[in-house]
């Protein structure tokens, strides 16, 4: 395996971060249909999907969890994993709590009160990957910021898997958060749903939580139906290095990022030549011994770079063009470069802080923009599951002192009946 060189940043690397973009337009129709099978015939449209994609024999009488699996569930793990998960339970939720905002009013000297007032979603949909694969964190991530953000109803979907059962783990987590209304589907089938509502499945008011294409394109298609958290695409980190960082951690990393997907997108920037060079000897090393090895020489063959910048100045220019949604810091003194940081979903400081460390368990959202959009994008928040109203009072006299200025400034709209709407109250 030997990871593509970058050198010419301003032609070649625009090209390498166009070269993962699926062509989803092949996608598109086959997502559609699935959602006009879904609208037409609801819950009988979900089973047969489950069927066809996931090999489930899902039908009317297993398509929610139930007490019982929840219990069969919680003798299929151990105590260790009890007591990782609260403890991150622990993390993520006085993080999120951080970021409540409290609703205000503020009046002025003529008895005018202006303000805003946040109130919570009242029912959201979480998505879950799943199927042969396990992810309580997505659970987490999910689920914990709506909690804090005061959201009553939660729902949680993820496919099953071919007996028609959920991951113990990822039912132990949504357990221990007490959410009690899991559906075992998936895929765009599930999007569908979650939007309009079956007999079963109570429409939502946001979809949040990762998926694959097909979850992606359905959540796109339901906007404006319901609300969404994010379109979010293969999963991606840029590190950047000096002479100092330590190449097994950095090969330790591209690869712990090339695992999730092959088209996983894992880049290394520095100005140290020779640095590049002792972190190819060590992904070749580290990978013999990893059981997703395949998928990460795939990912790392099609979408790793090695980029070799004039100087660490140039470096902090090229993540702020990449964007990424997990940025590495592995620099002797991160904080110095933390200014010069202005696109990324999530920010990884120093030597010691690797990205699993807040995809489990530190406290902020793993949940994050991809695809470059961090330029523009934030994680999920508190405030992904919550909505604001703007709160206006006019007393007699404020009214009167500002009509003037608001009648002229309809009047240049050409909106008449606006200022008389004015007009008639200070004559």
């Amino acid at each position: 395996m030997k990871i593509r060189r970058i050198d010419n940043i301003e032609q070649d690397l625009k090209a390498f971060l166009a070269s993962n973009l699926e062509d989803s337009q092949k996608y598109e129709q086959a997502v559609a249909e699935i959602g006009q099978e879904v609208k037409a015939r609801g819950d009988e449209a979900v089973f047969e999907f489950c069927r066809r994609f996931d090999q489930a024999p899902i039908g009317p009488d297993n398509f929610r969890v139930n007490d019982a699996e929840i219990d069969k569930a919680y003798e299929l793990v151990d105590d260790d994993y009890i007591f990782a998960l609260r403890t991150a339970i622990d993390n993520i939720s006085d993080f999120h709590r951080r970021q409540l905002r409290n609703s205000w009013m503020e009046p002025d000297e003529r008895g005018n009160i202006l303000g805003q007032v946040f109130r919570p979603l009242q029912r959201v949909g979480i998505y879950v990957p799943g199927g042969t694969a396990a992810y309580p964190s997505s659970v987490l991530m999910n689920a914990i910021p709506a909690q804090v953000a005061g959201v009553e109803q939660i729902v949680m979907v993820s496919p099953p898997d071919k007996n028609g059962t959920l991951n113990p783990y990822t039912l132990v987590a949504a357990a221990e958060l007490g959410i009690g209304e899991i559906f075992k589907v998936g895929g765009a089938q599930a999007v569908f749903a979650l939007a309009w509502g079956t007999d079963q499945v109570k429409k939502v008011d946001l979809i949040s939580g990762p998926g694959n294409i097909y979850v992606t394109l359905a959540k796109k298609m339901v906007y404006g139906d319901v609300n969404i958290d994010m379109l979010a695409g293969p999963s991606e980190i840029l590190i950047v290095a000096d002479q100092k960082a330590n190449p097994v951690y950095l090969a330790a990393d591209m690869m712990s990022q090339a695992e999730h997907d092959v088209l996983a997108r894992s880049i290394l920037v520095t100005d140290n030549a020779e640095l590049l060079d002792r972190v190819q000897e060590q992904l070749v090393s580290q990978m013999a011994s990893l059981e997703r090895r395949e998928i990460i020489e795939k990912a790392l063959n099609s979408y790793g770079a090695f980029i070799l910048v004039s100087d660490m100045h140039q470096a902090c220019e090229v993540a702020n063009l990449v964007a990424p949604e997990h940025l590495e810091l592995m620099v002797d003194k991160p904080f110095d470069y933390l200014s010069r940081i202005h696109n990324a979903g999530a920010i990884f400081m120093g030597s010691y802080t690797p990205e699993p460390v807040g995809d489990y368990f530190a406290g902020p959202n793993h949940i994050l923009p991809t695809g470059g959009t961090a330029r523009f994008y934030s994680p999920v928040t508190v405030d992904t599951f919550r909505k604001a109203s703007s709160i206006l009072y006019y007393t007699a006299e404020g009214i009167n002192a500002d009509a003037e200025q608001i009648i002229k400034l309809a009047q240049v709209e050409g909106l008449t009946a606006h200022a008389n709407s004015v007009r008639v109250r200070v004559k």
